[in-house]
């Protein structure tokens, strides 16, 4: 029962990405929770900058844009992804995302930690 209501979550939210005239491309939207994450250095080579729009996905599609948008506010950002995450292995499977801190505050408070978010590629 709980995974047919996550389902139907899930489906309104896909259909109201929609109804807003969001371009679906490929598997996107995709709704999900992102956080805000430091790292040393990328899995593209290059070193980690806080402060610049970047996002980690467990896709290996660097390089391409993604518009982030937070459900709870409509605030939205668009990062390049140059980083590889989150781990699967240490946090929630809803968890689709991580956001430079320069990100995420574009979005939400960087005290809230996690958001929901909506995804959308480029």
């Amino acid at each position: 029962m709980v995974k047919k209501q996550l389902s139907l979550v899930s489906a309104v939210l896909f259909l109201t990405a929609c109804a807003d005239n969001i371009p679906v491309v490929g598997p996107y939207p995709k709704v999900g929770i992102a956080s805000w994450y430091f790292a040393n250095a990328t899995a593209t080579g290059e070193k980690f900058n806080d402060e610049d729009l970047t996002c980690a996905m467990r896709k290996k599609d660097f390089g391409k844009y993604f518009k982030v948008c937070n459900i709870a506010n409509d605030k939205c950002v668009t990062v390049r992804h140059n980083n590889f995450g989150p781990s699967r292995y240490f946090y929630d499977r809803d968890r689709i995302i991580d956001l430079s801190k320069a990100a995420f505050s574009r979005i939400a408070d960087l005290e809230e930690g996690i958001v929901r978010v909506t995804v959308i590629e480029e």
